[in-house]
């Protein structure tokens, strides 16, 4: 099991109720941990609409996680 911090915005905030929370995961990609959240919150954007950043760097959905890793999903941007 990996401790991930994770971090949430827009959308994604609004349907996990939290902005930030740390989850143990068995997941060992970013895609694998985007499916466990999207099982547990109902997540409604396909990842990829999305973007990723792991410990602060965009990065690609398939990269591997590692214990203490950063993991924000950021949705599009919208408003005018």
């Amino acid at each position: 099991m990996l401790n991930i911090e994770l971090q949430y915005f827009a959308q994604l905030q609004d349907e996990a109720g939290r902005a930030h929370e740390i989850r143990q995961t068995q997941a060992l990609t970013a895609t694998a941990l985007y499916d466990e959240l999207r099982n547990a919150y109902g997540f409604a954007l396909e990842p990829a609409c999305m973007r990723v950043a792991i410990n602060a760097a965009f990065a690609p959905w398939e990269q591997s996680l590692a214990e203490g890793d950063h993991v924000a999903c950021i949705p599009p941007a919208t408003g005018g």
